[in-house]
């Protein structure tokens, strides 16, 4: 391992944000920003022994912020407490309150990396809040879709009864849903959050849940920062090729790099939703490639 770690926490309004920083032994030659999906957490990218592409890109000299969502990981209150988190709140407090941390830190711009649903939250970040674009470099998604309408037995289970059925009584029970004590899921989720997620899934329009805000309008708007969307050969429900392409087009982000991690492609292994950033075997398909593209990019 070539890097150190540690973790501290960043206030935001009445929470605190979990961090966890993984620093090269050397000058670091660019910042990612790290953000996590839904029922999980920062661990998706990092481990304390340096797996995971958090490890691998503090090892190729970049400075790596893996953050965990309000009421998620290690952030304060957990969700389990009581405390409760909107996806507004994230879109329009947090992921902001993040980046500009990291900039007043590094006076540079970053990389946002994000895994499943983060995909889809940082781009509505970055609709919402223009002023935020000058700060950030890249975008690089992992199985980022907002609407899933690919049909099987898998996303009936998966995500027409756990997630949009019994997730909502689970929390209407508990105030929060339970997804970790129940082995449904890597972290539990505050219940608005839950709620507007759904929401999203299931409705047309990309708009927010909060306001009517038009997230598909604005981003017709702005000029997106370098963008690089990888998808799964595995991946036919939480993160399906043909759900990854229309998000692309409704945030207009046609002109992203676009990656099918599978054999047929070139891939060493047909990769899943989350084996394409834990598997042995990233380490030597795509995860040097990402590092040298967010290397050039860094250089200028």
């Amino acid at each position: 391992m070539k890097h150190q770690q540690h973790s501290y926490y960043l206030p935001v309004q009445q929470y605190q944000l979990h961090i966890r920083r993984l620093l090269p032994l050397h000058q670091p030659n660019g910042v990612v920003l790290m953000l996590h999906g839904a029922i999980e957490n920062g661990r998706i990218f990092y481990s304390s022994s340096g797996k995971g592409l958090g490890g691998y890109l503090a090892d190729q000299g970049f400075a790596v912020y893996c953050a965990d969502f309000a009421g998620r990981g290690r952030s304060l209150p957990h969700s389990s407490s009581g405390f409760n988190h909107s996806q507004q709140q994230l879109i329009c407090q947090d992921i902001p309150a993040l980046i500009q941390h990291l900039q007043q830190a590094h006076h540079q711009k970053v990389h946002l990396i994000a895994h499943s649903w983060g995909g889809v939250l940082a781009a509505a970040s970055l609709c919402r809040h223009p002023e935020l674009l000058p700060l950030v470099e890249s975008k690089v998604c992992f199985g980022s879709k907002r609407r899933i309408r690919a049909q099987s037995l898998e996303k009936r289970f998966k995500v027409d009864f756990i997630w949009n059925r019994l997730g909502p009584w689970l929390a209407a029970k508990h105030g929060y849903f339970p997804a970790k004590r129940l082995r449904l899921g890597a972290d539990d989720e505050p219940k608005q959050f839950l709620q507007d997620c759904i929401a999203w899934i299931e409705q047309d329009a990309f708009v927010d849940c909060s306001d009517g805000f038009d997230y598909a309008a604005a981003a017709k708007q702005i000029t997106w920062p370098h963008l690089w969307h990888f998808v799964a050969e595995k991946d036919r429900v939480l993160g399906h090729p043909d759900d990854v392409q229309a998000f692309m087009a409704e945030t207009s982000q046609q002109q992203a790099r676009y990656t099918h991690l599978g054999k047929a492609n070139g891939a060493l292994v047909d990769y899943d939703h989350i084996s394409m950033l834990t598997h042995p075997l990233a380490v030597e398909d795509h995860f040097p490639k990402l590092a040298e593209w967010l290397r050039t990019l860094s250089r200028g």
